[in-house]
């Protein structure tokens, strides 16, 4: 699903709001707060300077100043309003702001990443500003969040040890190339130790700039899931995504859809296991959480007898703004938190997809006035898309999970898909009540803080994955 700080919210950063060209630098951790760099554009203006001045702008409540600081492409994704309910959204999942911390600037072409901590009550959130040769904001996103700071303004977030399922001598891992020019992406294939042929799964992360371990704070949910996969004996390709290796050029497309978000890239990959030396052919897979689950019907049907089965992990059967506003009522209400910046923002997002929802959406309605600022192309070409209806036309084996305390899909997004296929024979359906959207356990009411919290996908997902891929075709 189109995800906040990656899968914290289906809201915000869906194609990585802006033109951020790729993730931003992690600074170090003994840097000392936000200030300016002595580098500067090509009009004098400082980039790390223009970064500050638009956060503390945004933060202070002033969007008309950080809109007058945006380049014309950033100003039309992305005006006073929606930097106002941008800047509500990110207070609302991770907290009060208190200030930024440690920044660290990386050239990126004739582009500067600006990457300064927000600290917040329940996180530190980078906080990745784009700035043009010119000295305008070109784009902005949110990094991985970590944990919230403990008497440093920049406490690193540890890297967490492997999962007790992992065996890292049973496979490698090798970098690889999805895709074709302009869109080529780096990936990594993780193959199992041994002659082969080994059955093969393509993991396709949630929407926004995700890169290949789909990293939310100190959890790669996608990591976990390739090397468990490898460690019994599945090959496993993962890869960034187009969102986050090109978001310069996906910001300032009006075109985009989910083709170029996730799909071109998906089938790209499929291609690219089935020609690799040492893969069973006939037994490639694909595997999506969230955003990438609720696509996988439409990409195994545009690629008819090249999967072997697909994987849907936490998807989603109602419409995509349907879901958004579905999260946002969700952490406006009591078991939500009742976050007081969602309350004030429901009003605007109902009628953002409410128009979404109408026969008054056009290719020619703002980005603007939709929801998350995403196009009316994007939009338009979900409304033929029904993922339920498309994986009844489909006679492949079929695997899906849904955690019990998932606030972004729900458990009753399930249903209908359990309506329509529990009776078949080659369709394996799992409840997990413990877990959450990343698949990763914990206890009461699920809340965005709790992704900034370690943990590993749950053991029992990979083993049931790893039975149901063994039992196909084997």
């Amino acid at each position: 699903m189109p995800t906040f700080g990656r899968v914290i919210l289906i809201v915000l950063v869906a194609l990585g709001l802006g033109a951020c060209a790729s993730g931003g630098a992690t600074p170090a951790a003994d840097e000392g707060p936000a200030e300016a760099s002595p580098s500067s554009g090509a009009d004098g203006k400082d980039p790390a300077a223009v970064a500050v001045a638009f956060l503390e702008a945004l933060s202070s409540g002033d969007a008309v100043a950080a809109e007058g600081m945006e380049d014309a492409t950033m100003r039309s994704a992305a005006p006073a309003a929606a930097l106002t309910q941008l800047w509500d959204q990110i207070v609302g999942q991770y907290g009060a702001f208190s200030g930024l911390g440690a920044s660290e600037s990386a050239q990126q072409g004739a582009f500067t990443n600006v990457t300064i901590q927000g600290l917040f009550s329940d996180a530190t959130v980078p906080l990745i500003v784009t700035v043009n040769g010119d000295g305008q904001v070109a784009g902005l996103h949110l990094g991985s969040p970590g944990p919230a700071a403990s008497g440093s303004a920049n406490s690193p977030t540890p890297e967490p040890s492997p999962a007790a399922y992992v065996r890292p001598d049973a496979f490698s891992e090798t970098g690889v190339t999805v895709g074709a020019d302009p869109w080529t992406l780096p990936g990594t294939l993780a193959l199992p130790m041994g002659d082969g042929p080994f059955p093969a799964v393509v993991l396709l992360a949630g929407s926004g700039p995700n890169d290949r371990d789909e990293t939310i704070g100190p959890n790669k949910p996608l990591r976990d899931l390739a090397w468990g996969l490898a460690s019994s004996g599945i090959a496993t390709l993962r890869y960034d995504k187009r969102t986050l290796v090109y978001g310069a050029e996906m910001a300032s497309d009006p075109s985009v859809t989910v083709h170029e978000e996730t799909m071109d890239d998906a089938e790209a990959a499929v291609e690219l296991l089935r020609q690799t030396p040492g893969i069973d052919p006939d037994r490639v897979f694909v595997v999506g959480h969230s955003l990438g689950a609720y696509l996988a019907p439409r990409i195994a049907a545009e690629v008819p007898g090249r999967v072997a089965g697909i994987g849907m992990l936490e998807a989603n059967s109602s419409p995509l703004a349907q879901l958004i506003l579905d999260q946002y009522e969700y952490l406006a209400s009591d078991a939500g938190g009742a976050d007081p910046q969602a309350k004030a923002a429901l009003p605007e997002i109902r009628k953002q997809v409410a128009l979404v929802q109408s026969d008054a959406l056009t290719a020619s309605t703002p980005s603007s006035e939709l929801p998350l600022g995403i196009p009316a192309a994007y939009w338009l070409d979900l409304r033929s898309y029904d993922p339920v209806a498309t994986a009844e036309q489909l006679t492949i084996p079929m695997f899906f999970s849904q955690g019990g305390r998932d606030y972004q899909v729900p458990p009753s997004e399930l249903e209908p898909y359990r309506e329509a296929l529990g009776d078949r024979s080659n369709v394996t359906i799992h409840a997990y009540p413990s877990l959450n959207h990343l698949l990763i356990a914990g206890e009461g009411p699920a809340r965005p803080a709790e992704y900034a919290i370690p943990g590993h996908v749950a053991a029992e997902v990979v083993s049931d994955l790893v039975a149901w891929v063994a039992g196909i075709g084997g």
